[in-house]
């Protein structure tokens, strides 16, 4: 995943760049950038942020890179800001993307006598290839225009030139772009929590496929309208979102509160507390609480002081063995108690496995489960939220092809939690996690959570439903 932040001030704007990008730190571990433009004077800085953090990497930068105008960006993929010099001028670009044929688009581009000079990870970095597609056309909003055409995935950007920022949100508007405003500054970003303590109040959501073009002389301008149709990423709100920020007007943490509200009301167990495993389930366990009456306390404390999400070992063994370091059971909250935990979802089902015998192993009587979203049936193939994450190794794709015999079939009946085969399917996932009970919210509880209809949630991973590209 990334997050991107874009300022336009009145006056030298490195202080709220600097700490609006960090603000979306959750949303990367690998690597990130800043660029400004200073009278048309160029400035950018990349690092690698892997086992570090955003701030002390760029702090020495700081003094350097003036200007009223700036983006910034924090990725788990390549690095960025791009800068590019072309017939629409001087600009520098970052994107949150996956684009899925970008081998196409790349022989496309070689084609066209273009060239790609970022081959750091050995292949061609993905927001260098958009900069050319958006330099083929001729102007901004037809370069733009190009991407959207062209790109199978999705693809949101920010443009800075010499006088503003353009953004650019993907037309299905899979992940969000968000403006601030204090006085005649603006701030762009990906999540609407970066700008606040900065003084920012947010004044308008880009839409789907809308082109905005943010400068101090002219406010917020409209070069492409919105589009009607909107896919947003539901999994947004259930678990990449920082809990304060907001999509489309909906607060990440009040839908979470209300996912576990919901399968609170309706839950037939009677534990003697509910307890989150953090930081994800918080919000979750919060609304078990409410809608099941019983208390909410802690049996597992998250350590970060020097485990923080930034150290992300290569191997996902090592992974899954930091995920283990840094929850702490709390032994005399757990001993002799039956208790019910609320996660955000299972992916492989391994570190949970293993924080479910650590908790019996503290003292727990009786261990139960809840997941605030649907099994997850399907990798992503539009966000590179879990690029790493295969169909295979999605524990319930390897329990549906255990289920089915040694293959893959019959997934719509894995999707529907009313059949006999979707009861199946978390049984054997509550036998591989090794805990008393487990369930799962639906579909239908996830929308009425959000409070958006179904056609305007992107539920791919859930039941394979979405349109576009």
């Amino acid at each position: 995943m990334s997050g991107f932040f874009g300022v336009v001030s009145e006056r030298p704007c490195i202080s709220d760049l600097f700490y609006g990008t960090d603000y979306h730190s959750h949303l990367g571990t690998k690597r990130a950038g800043l660029a400004t433009f200073d009278n048309g004077q160029a400035h950018q800085n990349i690092h690698n942020i892997q086992n570090s953090h955003f701030r002390p990497k760029f702090s020495k930068d700081l003094v350097e890179m003036t200007g009223n105008v700036g983006i910034g960006v924090i990725s788990d993929t390549e690095a960025q800001p791009v800068m590019v010099n072309s017939h629409l001028g001087r600009f520098a670009i970052c994107t949150v993307s996956k684009i899925n044929n970008i081998d196409e688009l790349e022989q496309d581009c070689l084609s066209r006598h273009q060239q790609f000079t970022d081959l750091s990870r050995g292949k061609t970095n993905p927001t260098e290839l958009v900069a050319l597609l958006i330099s083929q056309g001729k102007d901004f909003v037809d370069g733009i225009e190009n991407v959207y055409r062209r790109v199978k995935g999705s693809c949101n950007m920010l443009i800075l030139t010499p006088e503003g920022i353009i953004a650019a949100r993907d037309r299905y508007g899979r992940t969000p772009i968000v403006i601030g405003r204090r006085g005649n500054d603006y701030a762009v970003a990906s999540e609407s929590h970066s700008y606040v303590n900065m003084g920012y109040e947010t004044c308008r959501f880009v839409g789907p496929g809308e082109v905005v073009k943010v400068t101090v002389e002219g406010g917020i301008k409209v070069l492409r309208p919105a589009e009607e149709k909107l896919q947003i990423c539901s999994f947004l709100w259930i678990y990449y979102g920082y809990p304060c920020t907001e999509y489309e007007g909906i607060n990440a943490e009040e839908v979470r509160y209300n996912l576990g509200r919901i399968m609170g009301e309706r839950d037939d167990i009677t534990p003697d507390f509910v307890s989150p495993i953090p930081d994800s389930g918080i919000g979750m366990a919060l609304g078990y609480s409410n809608g099941r009456q019983i208390p909410y306390k802690r049996g597992l404390l998250k350590y970060t002081p020097t485990w923080s999400r930034s150290f992300m070992p290569v191997s996902q063994e090592d992974r899954f063995l930091v995920a283990r370091m840094k929850l702490i059971p709390s032994r005399a909250v757990l001993q002799g108690k039956e208790v019910v935990f609320c996660d955000d979802s299972i992916v492989r089902g391994t570190q949970l496995r293993d924080n479910v015998k650590m908790l019996y192993d503290y003292g727990a009587r009786k261990v139960h489960v809840r997941i605030s979203c649907p099994p997850l049936v399907h990798g992503c193939t539009f966000l590179n939220f879990s690029e790493s994450k295969t169909d295979r190794e999605l524990i319930t794709r390897r329990v549906i092809e255990e289920l089915e015999g040694g293959t893959v079939r019959n997934l719509e009946a894995y999707h529907d939690h009313t059949t006999k085969e979707y009861a199946r399917m978390v049984e054997v996932i509550r036998q591989h996690v090794g805990v008393d009970t487990l369930k799962f919210n639906t579909v239908d509880d996830v929308c009425q959570a959000i409070g958006l209809p179904k056609e305007r949630i992107c539920t791919h991973c859930f039941d394979a439903t979405s349109y576009g590209d």
